[in-house]
C-alpha cells in the first residue's frame, strides 16, 4: 500500500512513489540525463514486482527511483553514490528510514563501501533492512536495467560495468566481488515472481 503523504502547504497529498519520482527528477534530470534514463528503467522493474513486494510495493518502486540520487552533483559530498543519497534523503526530507536504509544498502553497497573505507560509517548510520525480499528485488530491478533504462540480464549488467570501469579498479573490484550474490539475489527475486505466478 502507497503511503500518502502531505504536499506544499498541505493542499496536495501524493503518494510515496510519486514524491520519490519528484526528488529524483529535481536532483537527476538535468544534471545527469542518463543516470535519470537509469533511474525510470529501474523504477518500471519495480512496478512489475507489486506481487513480490506485497504491502512494501510502493516502498519498493521509492527505492528504485531515489536510488542513484546521490550521483547528484550537489549531493555528491563523500563520491559514494549510497551515503550521499541516504544522508540527502534522511537530512534535506525526513525520508521514511526504512527507504533511506534502502538507497544506502542497495545492490550490495557494503562491499563497495568496504573497497572505499567507508563500511564502518554505512553500517552505523544506516543498518541493512532485514527484510530479505525487498532488498533483493531492488538488487533485481537495478542490476537488470541498462544504463539507458532498458531490461537486460544480470550477467550483461555486470560484464558492463565491468567494461566501463575497468576489472581493476575501485568499481572493478567490488562488481567482481558483488557478483555472486546479485546473482543469488536476481534468482531468488525470479523465484518469488514465478511462485506469485506474475509473468515476466
Amino acid at each position: 500500500m502507497d503511503q500518502v503523504l502531505g504536499g506544499e502547504a498541505g493542499n496536495v497529498t501524493e503518494t510515496l512513489p510519486q514524491w520519490a519520482r519528484r526528488i529524483a527528477e529535481q536532483e537527476l534530470a538535468d544534471t545527469l540525463s542518463r543516470r535519470w534514463l537509469h533511474s525510470q528503467g529501474v523504477t518500471r522493474q519495480a512496478e512489475q514486482l507489486a506481487a513480490v513486494a506485497g504491502p512494501d510495493d510502493g516502498l519498493l518502486v521509492a527505492a528504485a527511483v531515489l536510488h542513484d540520487v546521490g550521483y547528484a552533483p550537489r549531493l555528491a559530498l563523500t563520491g559514494f553514490h549510497p551515503l550521499d543519497g541516504a544522508r540527502f534523503l534522511r537530512d534535506e526530507h525526513g525520508a521514511d528510514t526504512r527507504l533511506v536504509r534502502l538507497v544506502a544498502n542497495h545492490s550490495l553497497a557494503l562491499l563497495e563501501a568496504e573497497e572505499r573505507g567507508l563500511r564502518e560509517a554505512l553500517e552505523w548510520e544506516f543498518p541493512m533492512l532485514a527484510d530479505q525480499v525487498l532488498v533483493d528485488a531492488l538488487i533485481f530491478c537495478d542490476m537488470t536495467t541498462t544504463p539507458d533504462g532498458k531490461p537486460t540480464r544480470s550477467r550483461d549488467r555486470v560484464a558492463e560495468i565491468l567494461a566501463r570501469y575497468g576489472a581493476d579498479t575501485l568499481v572493478g573490484r567490488f562488481i567482481q566481488r558483488a557478483q555472486p550474490e546479485i546473482a543469488a539475489a536476481v534468482a531468488r527475486t525470479e523465484e518469488r515472481i514465478a511462485a506469485a505466478g506474475q509473468p515476466r
